[in-house]
């Protein structure tokens, strides 16, 4: 039997704290988290702003109280100040002051990641927003229902930023999405797919201004203008949304960490020292197109990573098999999905890459309703032909497509082996000659 801490009760804390009780019982489990509240999907927020769901409680998958009925002894708002690695001690205040000291035989750290504080003038004034926590999304909801807010200013297009922006044009704002870089979505996406996008949010109404640096939030009391190197614009609320950096207070100048900042961990999750595993947002991941250690944070990756945590802190020996990165958006019924590497990126990379790009209709053209075009990019070396990513889009839902790609990627298979794959036809759902298999037989 072990004593096993968890600081952090996120996505991949619940994770892991589930895997452990439901799989060690013996074991003596105490969680700290600073938050009120556990397991929230983030993911779910921009539709429960934008009212494309009715309420928040769907995206609540556990509580304190479930975990707590298998055997965990839960801390909620609970700040972790410090942590004597040396003694195996977690030292932590409880909100109405309470003092504890946690001693441990392993610890595992799932703090998660911290919004990036835009380090400008006025980024402190009201209606000046991150939003992250349930808390954050409750608190824009709120003032949403003000008629006085009317412009809103989305500072990053991300994914974030994107979905925010989406949401904000459905409640009937007036929204201006500004961003440093050239376009939307740089980080998942080549350049003809991020147009796709661009194009489907000024369709849909919302102004799109990249290659802008924001300078400064002007206001008195709260928001009133945004300032970049290029325009000023109105502001009822500005959110900021420029990405995240991982939480690593706790570790930093004990525990090795990668170039981002992130604990480097091993494919069991184990950090550079013995009985401390980090996992989430808070740490690396094996990156099978790159064949590399990374930082990929992703909900999928978070949960994932607790559960190999979760066995090898039990003492069943589990590797992490790696991941691809595999991700998705929606907005306005446009989807995308992607990946693995871009063009770009592996270009950047110093691949030798190049791109088979085919578009065709989902389903024979006889098929007069719900049948709409798709656009498919495989990305892949020219000289070991092994495929590198992948990325779709269409009105269609055609995002199981890209899990074949992810296993493709994983299992380090050639664009040739995709050329005759067996892939059934039934007019109902594709087409004899698919997308797939025609952007394979189109690789040069």
């Amino acid at each position: 039997m072990s004593k096993i801490v968890v600081v952090g009760a996120n996505h991949a804390g619940t994770a892991t704290i589930n895997t452990i009780l439901n799989n060690y019982p013996n074991n003596e489990v105490v969680v700290f988290d600073r938050n009120s509240n556990i397991s929230f999907l983030g993911c779910g927020m921009a539709l429960w702003i934008g009212k494309q769901i009715s309420g928040p409680e769907g995206l609540f998958y556990s509580s304190k109280e479930t975990l707590e009925s298998k055997g965990a002894k839960i801390h909620m708002e609970t700040e972790v100040n410090n942590i004597d690695f040396e003694k195996k001690v977690v030292f932590a205040t409880g909100k109405n002051g309470e003092k504890y000291e946690e001693s441990y035989d392993k610890l595992i750290l799932s703090t998660g990641s911290l919004p990036i504080d835009l380090n400008i003038p006025g980024k402190d004034l009201k209606n000046v927003q991150f939003v992250k926590l349930y808390q954050h999304a409750a608190d824009v909801i709120e003032k949403l229902k003000s008629q006085d807010l009317k412009d809103i200013v989305v500072v990053g297009a991300g994914y974030i930023g994107v979905e925010l922006a989406e949401a904000f044009q459905r409640c009937g704002k007036n929204v201006n999405l500004v961003d440093l870089s050239d376009s939307c979505l740089s980080g998942y996406y080549d350049t003809e797919f991020r147009n796709m996008m661009s194009k489907n949010l000024s369709d849909n109404g919302i102004k799109v201004n990249y290659g802008e640096k924001v300078l400064e939030i002007k206001g008195t009391d709260k928001v009133e203008e945004v300032v970049t190197d290029k325009k000023t614009y109105k502001a009822d609320m500005v959110i900021l949304a420029v990405g995240f950096v991982p939480n690593n207070i706790l570790g930093k100048g004990t525990l090795e960490l990668f170039k981002n900042g992130a604990y480097k961990v091993d494919l069991t999750q184990k950090t550079s020292l013995d009985d401390v595993y980090a996992i989430g947002d808070c740490a690396t991941v094996f990156d099978n197109s790159i064949e590399n250690t990374n930082y990929i944070a992703l909900a999928t990756n978070a949960v994932r990573s607790g559960v190999v945590a979760a066995h090898n802190v039990c003492g069943t020996k589990l590797e992490s098999i790696g991941v691809q990165g595999s991700n998705g958006i929606s907005i306005f019924g446009l989807n995308m999905v992607s990946t693995g590497l871009t063009l770009e990126k592996a270009t950047r990379l110093g691949y030798n890459a190049i791109a088979t790009d085919y578009e065709d209709l989902q389903k024979p053209a006889f098929i007069e309703h719900n049948n709409n075009k798709v656009k498919i990019r495989i990305v892949y070396d020219k000289e070991t032909r092994r495929v590198l990513g992948a990325q779709m889009a269409s009105k269609q839902d055609i995002s199981m497509g890209i899990h074949m790609f992810s296993l493709a990627i994983q299992e380090k298979v050639t664009i040739d082996k995709l050329k005759l794959l067996d892939i059934f036809f039934l007019p109902h759902f594709n087409q004899p000659y698919n997308y797939i298999t025609m952007a394979a037989l189109s690789a040069k």
